[in-house]
């Protein structure tokens, strides 16, 4: 039965679970690691977690070639007058550097129908896809590019033995 184990980019480079699985994911996180350095601590520890001839596949939201400055919204509502409404607006206010922005603004609806108002920004890692298959290389999972469904780049590797 074959094991997998959901990396997260918060663990980098510590986390040792003392055990190896046939396939790690590292998940849209990933995006949440904005140096080269994070990056590579990260599919280090998914190399060290990957039995030999396993697969590891990372799925960061964008690589630099294809990114571009986007917004979305939506909302639903709950049957109490809850309501939540939000927009998400990615841009890149420095396109020479590994990082671009997410503004995400919500207005929340509560019951008795009050409203407030929330602002959250994050700043994520943006890295060209030469890159990401050079470390996949040097964390000696040797990879390729693809691109699903949806036009995003998912990247997977297979582990030398």
């Amino acid at each position: 039965m074959s094991t997998v184990w959901y990396g997260y980019p918060e663990a980098y480079g510590a986390l040792r679970l003392d055990r190896l699985f046939d396939v790690v994911l590292v998940h849209d996180a990933i995006t949440y690691a904005t140096s080269p350095a994070a990056v590579q601590a990260t599919l280090r520890t998914a190399a060290a977690h990957c039995r030999a001839g396993g697969t590891v596949a990372a799925l960061p939201d964008h690589v630099r070639e294809s990114f571009e400055p986007a917004t979305d919204h939506g909302g639903h509502d709950a049957p109490d007058g809850r309501g939540l409404r939000y927009l998400e607006w990615s841009w890149d206010p420095d396109p020479a550097d590994d990082t671009y922005t997410v503004d995400y603004a919500f207005l929340l609806r509560h019951p008795g129908g009050s409203t407030t108002v929330e602002h959250d920004r994050h700043v994520e890692g943006l890295f060209a896809r030469s890159q990401w298959l050079e470390w996949f290389a040097e964390a000696g999972i040797p990879a390729r590019g693809e691109l699903d469904p949806w036009g995003r780049h998912v990247f997977v590797g297979t582990r030398k033995g």
